[in-house]
């Protein structure tokens, strides 16, 4: 478990973001491989000045696949109706994506009974999936997956090598691309030379149907289980090819709120769902706790949302053999 520590760590850090130097979001105490893009080198601003756009996010997770072999596979699980690409990189050690396959087959076997108590797991690294706005004016996400990338494209050092030695990442950084794109074109065409904090700002109030949806005005979260939209059902196939064991879901709440994590309310869990499911989901919580308290910051769990309807993404997880964790940060 300690093994994914600094992972969602990484993860709370870089959810709180605003325009600075990367310096400000990521730890001072890891060096940086140069060759790998910085994000700003590929997207032209730095993260959190602009809301980012899909397809320069599309090109900054192109650019450190390339930069990164080694470390970083880029592979696209499908198109959105408006054609643009689902990307997925996979980002584990060297040594990993030379038998990503191999490992994929193995961790598969562990949902097959009949083959199951075939497999060893002593050194199965764990796999997760770590994904971003699906509602695409919940930006946070998309903006803070720039971030987590470089970082675990070009930190350098123990801390990062055992990290990538026992988990493959799969990083999906826009579950909705058409409502990511459609949401920061507005944001980013009405935003003022001086900024505003006036919540009646054009800004801040975009014309229906606003990035909430995908093109059909369709809510992704409600859609993991019926699975009617493309952009589901590309994901979907990835998710169940690889069986992860964690899937996280970072999404937004409301500008006066702090961060919430699961667990959810109790009486609110799908009763199917294990019991084994929320005692994990807990225990991985002490350690958001833990990190938060570290730095001061305010949050909440276990007072709000459900983990009753599998159609959404931090549920759909937990009755097909993983942990899926809602993470709601505060919004701009």
């Amino acid at each position: 478990m300690r093994k994914l520590l600094f992972a969602f760590c990484l993860l709370l850090i870089a959810n709180y973001f605003n325009a600075q130097d990367l310096k400000y979001y990521l730890p001072d105490s890891v060096t940086y491989n140069p060759a790998i893009p910085k994000p700003k080198d590929i997207i032209y601003h730095e993260v959190g000045e602009w809301h980012i756009t899909h397809d320069r996010l599309v090109n900054y997770m192109k650019a450190i696949a390339v930069a990164a072999p080694d470390r970083v596979k880029l592979e696209t699980m499908g198109f959105t109706y408006e054609g643009r690409p689902q990307v997925l990189l996979i980002i584990t050690s060297p040594k990993n994506q030379q038998r990503l396959e191999e490992i994929r087959q193995q961790h598969v076997k562990l949902t097959d009974p009949s083959q199951s108590s075939s497999v060893n797991i002593d050194n199965m690294p764990v796999v997760v999936w770590i994904g971003h706005s699906i509602h695409g004016n919940e930006p946070s996400g998309a903006n803070a997956s720039l971030l987590t990338a470089y970082y675990l494209a070009a930190a350098q050092g123990k801390q990062i090598d055992d990290l990538l030695d026992n988990v493959v990442v799969l990083f999906d950084p826009s579950f909705n691309p058409d409502g990511l794109q459609r949401f920061s074109t507005w944001a980013n065409q009405h935003k003022s030379k001086n900024l505003v904090s006036d919540a009646n700002s054009r800004e801040f109030n975009e014309v229906w149907p606003g990035g909430r949806f995908n093109h059909y005005w369709f809510d992704l979260n409600r859609d993991w289980l019926p699975a009617v939209h493309v952009e589901s059902q590309n994901r979907l196939k990835w998710f169940h090819a690889w069986k992860p064991n964690i899937l996280t879901d970072h999404h937004e709440q409301g500008s006066n709120a702090t961060f919430f994590f699961q667990p959810g309310v109790p009486s609110r869990v799908n009763p199917l769902t294990p019991e084994k499911n929320q005692e994990l989901t807990a225990k991985l919580a002490k350690f958001h706790a833990a990190f938060l308290d570290r730095i001061g910051s305010l949050y909440f769990t276990k007072e709000n949302y459900d983990d009753f309807y599998y159609g959404k993404g931090s549920t759909y997880p937990d009755i097909n053999g993983a942990i899926g964790i809602l993470f709601e940060q505060a919004s701009s």
